[in-house]
């Protein structure tokens, strides 16, 4: 049991003062290159979604979604001002004293608080970051004792960036759905009236083998969507595509929004959930905020009907809380989407 404990609470960030990386830390297949190609992410102006060039971001929207599954949204609504707040109480807290970081630690059977990966396996591969991972919407699920009370306006600003998110979250699915000549509610109405949303900041250290450790092991987001805010200057997201792996680019207070698993199912396969992960370096900290849109748990979800045909046959069954397939599966390395999929006789 003790070394259970251990493995939650020796945090990374120790680790990397120590100048140590343990065996199961470190990927044994193959060197890491964290110089691969930039990814062309279309740039999206959601101020222009109101418009007479809506139809022109839309299109962008949508071939983004196609084409590698994410994109990054620009004139979102949050200033940039209040966004270097949101960088700010997150590396705050991270460089907290371990002792007032450990009073928000998650338990050895659960993922929210802070710490790091579940073990759940000896042959598991651990992901060099730490995080804090917390329920934020809706309120009644919130457990306030993990919210850090310091540094001291964390919870305020936590607070109002989950309200912009919620909103954000509603115009992005609206969106996504107009692109397809859908009506604007129908993945909103599949998330239905309590979907959840769940917040995880990312701290991934500098790490002394860059070339053999990730930040984050290859996965994709069970979510409906995840919206990101990047770390300022400091790439490390990658996207695969076609078999190669992409480097993601920043761009400065933009957000990067990537399709989930739900939202592919939702949309029959036409927007992909794309495969990503973190590449670690040996220079400099990365700090990030993912928030994850998760559907109601206790309404199923499926393809929307209207996209369903004989050209693009229903390639999904229906599923109800997908999300508890998928810690399992991406501990393990697979894909939760494929218990999901239907085989057809042909491509």
């Amino acid at each position: 049991m003790a070394e259970t404990h251990e493995t939650v609470f020796k945090s990374v960030q120790e680790l990397a003062n120590d100048n140590q990386v343990p065996e199961k830390y470190i990927h044994t297949q193959g060197s890491i290159n964290s110089s691969s190609p930039l990814l062309d992410v279309p740039v999206v102006d959601l101020s222009l979604l109101t418009s007479p060039a809506r139809q022109q971001e839309l299109n962008k929207l949508q071939s983004g979604l196609k084409f590698c599954g994410c994109i990054q949204v620009i004139n979102h609504g949050l200033a940039d001002s209040f966004l270097d707040k949101v960088h700010e109480i997150s590396k705050q807290f991270f460089d907290l004293p371990a002792e007032e970081k450990l009073k928000y630690a998650r338990t050895v059977d659960d993922i929210y608080g802070y710490g790091n990966d579940s073990v759940l396996s000896d042959k598991q591969k651990l992901d060099w970051t730490d995080r804090l991972y917390l329920n934020v919407f809706p309120e009644d699920i919130r457990n306030l004792k993990l919210w850090p009370q310091k540094p001291e306006c964390f919870r305020e600003v936590l607070e109002e960036y989950i309200k912009n998110m919620k909103l954000l979250s509603e115009s992005l699915l609206k969106a996504m759905a107009a692109s397809l000549n859908l009506e604007e509610n129908c993945f909103l109405d599949q998330c239905g009236e309590r979907g959840d949303m769940i917040a995880r900041f990312n701290f991934y250290p500098p790490c002394p083998t860059p070339e053999v450790v990730l930040g984050v092991k290859p996965h994709a987001d069970a979510s409906a969507i995840t919206i990101l805010l990047q770390d300022k200057e400091v790439e490390g997201l990658q996207v695969l595509k076609d078999d190669q792996w992409f480097r993601v680019p920043i761009v400065p207070y933009g957000l990067l929004v990537n399709v989930g698993d739900q939202v592919e199912i939702m949309s029959n396969g036409i927007f992909k959930s794309p495969v990503h992960r973190v590449v670690t370096n040996a220079d400099r900290e990365r700090n990030t905020l993912a928030v994850f849109i998760m559907p109601d748990v206790t309404v199923g979800i499926g393809p929307v009907e209207k996209l369903i045909n004989e050209e693009r046959p229903r390639a999904y069954k229906d599923v109800k809380n997908y999300v508890e397939l998928f810690f399992q599966s991406y501990q393990h390395g697979k894909r939760p989407i494929e218990t999901a999929m239907i085989c057809q006789e042909q491509d």
